[in-house]
């Protein structure tokens, strides 16, 4: 049996997106910039596939930006935001992914910023007194603060730090890849500047995103060439992958409650069946299920001899999932989030994540097998 429970790195394609692509790859070849008619019949489908988007998020087509995927979103929310409006000064939490750490902290070691690092508790909750504190005494900052952490699934509270990111004037950026069609986002309450979205994690392709620009704010392209995206990212379009995103989301927001009341029950059966199965097991990040992504847990397994051979002893029984430990020294190359949240770093961690297509009889055979490798202690 093959159980793919790595859902949070990439989901499978959803049977119609592909159909939907498809089309559009047989029929539709034209340059979307060009004015002859072939081209115009590509530019209605793009036109149209931000239609969708911007419907769904309750906002203006205006306001929709595609791009590559996740990390290009927000390295332009971020650089270009930082660039645009003078920002002196930038806060985040060593628990983003890395497509924001490493911008933020790249531009810090340029001399561009001052950055700050909010607390985060045990389970991966943001201090959001501390992210007051931190606001004070600058005229203007930049907040990038994800929605729901990509590894260990704590949701933050975005309507409260938006209220304080307005408070002080600040701008914020949420990395929103991992909720992005898992929950709904109406961009006409939330009080944010920017959030993104990658279309391979929620049934889409990969190789394209989108970053969503409040029209209040205005920032100059991070890519340049020609006048794409209304001049907004040089490249010609990925046609086929924006209407793969469009039909993605579009069938995710159709069918949320039920696949969310299915993903849920799937990822609490897991953890009752593991805590009483495998003794000593605990879980990384928030469990209440209203302040946890419900696609992902993150599993903290026993001390362990070769505790490095977890993963590969699940992907011999033909379970796909991924993970690692805290970094236990500044050699080691664990991971960041472990590791800021205080996890033990004896302790190997796996982070299981979930989509409308897995079933119980997966997370029975998973369990069963993290049975056997737990017995014999890797």
């Amino acid at each position: 049996m093959r159980v793919y429970l790595d859902n949070a790195a990439t989901t499978p394609v959803d049977p119609e997106v592909l159909k939907a692509m498809y089309q559009v790859m047989e029929n539709s070849f034209g340059n979307p910039s060009s004015i002859h008619g072939h081209g115009r019949e590509v530019r209605t489908l793009v036109e149209k596939a931000r239609k969708t988007v911007a419907s769904l998020l309750h906002t203006s087509p205006a306001e929709i930006f595609f791009t590559s995927g996740g990390t290009e979103a927000d390295n332009m929310a971020i650089r270009c935001g930082i660039a645009d409006h003078g920002i002196k000064h930038a806060i985040t939490s060593k628990i983003e992914h890395h497509a924001v750490v490493h911008t933020l902290e790249a531009m810090q070691k340029a001399g561009v910023i001052e950055l700050d690092f909010v607390e985060v508790d045990e389970k991966g909750n943001i201090n959001t007194e501390h992210l007051e504190t931190l606001l004070q005494g600058h005229d203007r900052s930049l907040v990038s603060l994800m929605h729901a952490n990509n590894e260990i699934g704590t949701l933050t509270d975005i309507e409260l730090v938006g209220d304080i990111c307005e408070k002080y004037n600040a701008i914020y950026h949420c990395d929103t890849v991992q909720t992005m069609a898992h929950y709904p986002h109406d961009m006409s309450k939330l009080k944010m500047q920017f959030i993104v979205g990658a279309g391979h994690k929620f049934h889409g392709p990969k190789g394209v995103g989108f970053l969503h620009i409040n029209h209040k704010i205005k920032i100059k392209p991070l890519l340049y060439g020609g006048s794409q995206e209304r001049n907004m990212r040089g490249g010609t379009e990925n046609v086929y992958g924006i209407v793969g995103l469009a039909k993605a989301l579009e069938i995710a927001y159709a069918e949320m409650p039920q696949h969310q009341a299915h993903i849920q029950e799937l990822k609490s059966y897991m953890m009752a069946q593991l805590k009483a199965s495998v003794p000593g097991i605990a879980f990384n990040g928030e469990t209440d299920p209203a302040k946890s992504l419900y696609t992902v847990l993150n599993v903290s397994f026993p001390e362990m001899e070769m505790a490095d051979m977890l993963l590969f002893s699940l992907d011999i029984a033909g379970i796909s999932a991924s993970g690692g430990s805290a970094c236990s020294s500044g050699t080691d190359i664990g991971s960041h989030v472990l590791t800021g949240i205080g996890a033990n770093p004896l302790r190997p961690a796996v982070r299981f994540s979930f989509s409308k297509y897995n079933t119980k009889e997966e997370v029975d055979y998973t369990v069963e097998k993290i049975k056997e490798i737990c017995l014999v202690k890797v």
